[in-house]
């Protein structure tokens, strides 16, 4: 993960969620008063986000100690205690909700995606991810596709060619898109081409594209592609793919799946912090101190 990406995230927020300052903890904790707290597993979970919860704790206070159980791509049972932490109770509690909103929705994509991955286990083909993701949250949901053990497509615009159905209707036709994306990019950069049938494929192929998705292709279909393939290029399908449908499409013998639902329909897990030690402050001791009456026995 880039960590500008992730600074920049985490910084935003923070100040989203705490704004001017934590109202509530701040008028009812003195702000040296310490203590511990532990993040606890609601659900059976892949955790992922365990570097990203640090950095907002770690951003409202440097000295508060981080703790980790388990290291992400870890499977955490319900009821067990994946991180601790240890520090100032009033940057720790106002760095709670942001924290686990983080690991909840990482850690909901990681477990979501690892059920993806499951079904594949054994096949060739490999499972990626799409641009759907939640705006802003790129690089973390990406990162949280790779810890559940699928693989990412590009990143974004920038960092691949890949000539889809309005490109092809803009610059009229598959070959001659091609040829003109070729002349404009750098020969180090692969180029791949959605198509909608086998005659988009022979266009395809007769320009050298590198890479060929397939788009809401039937499976006589794929297997009529791939047989006339042969390994020349890289075959990607996709287009509405449920879980059901993995193993079908990884026997036809493609090369690639890749699936918007591996982000955009997974779920946040469930977890939760408690604090479970607190350290008598001085001010909070003084203040203590001075509302014992002369009668009363300390």
């Amino acid at each position: 993960m880039s960590m500008y990406s992730v600074l920049h995230i985490v910084e935003t927020a923070l100040k989203e969620d705490i704004g001017p300052g934590d109202i509530t903890t701040n008028n009812l904790i003195a702000p040296d008063t310490e203590g511990t707290g532990d993040i606890i597993a609601k659900e059976r979970l892949i955790v992922a986000g365990l570097d990203v919860a640090r950095q907002v704790f770690e951003s409202l206070d440097p000295k508060i100690a981080f703790r980790p159980n388990y290291k992400d791509g870890d499977t955490i049972e319900e009821g067990e205690v994946i991180l601790e932490v240890e520090g100032r109770l009033c940057p720790m509690l106002a760095a709670e909700r942001t924290a686990l909103n983080f690991l909840q929705h990482l850690s909901g994509i990681a477990t979501h995606v690892r059920s993806y991955v499951n079904e594949v286990k054994g096949k060739t083909a490999r499972l990626v991810d799409t641009r759907k993701t939640t705006p802003g949250w790129l690089v973390l949901e990406k990162y949280a596709v790779r810890v559940g053990g699928a693989y990412n497509h590009r990143m974004g615009l920038y960092d691949g060619v890949l000539i889809k159905e309005n490109h092809i209707a803009v610059c009229g036709g598959v070959r001659k898109v091609i040829d003109q994306i070729r002349n404009n990019v750098s020969h180090l950069v692969k180029i791949e081409v959605e198509v909608p049938d086998l005659d988009g494929v022979k266009e395809a192929m007769e320009a050298g594209v590198d890479v060929i998705m397939l788009t809401d292709m039937g499976l006589e279909q794929i297997r009529e592609v791939v047989a006339f393939v042969k390994g020349r290029a890289v075959l990607e399908v996709t287009g509405r793919i449920t879980k059901a449908d993995l193993i079908p499409l990884a026997e036809t013998g493609v090369d690639i799946i890749s699936v918007g639902a591996l982000t955009h329909k997974a779920a946040c897990v469930d977890m939760t912090m408690r604090i479970k030690e607190v350290a008598c402050s001085a001010s909070v001791l003084s203040c203590l101190l001075s509302s014992v009456t002369d009668e009363d026995e300390i």
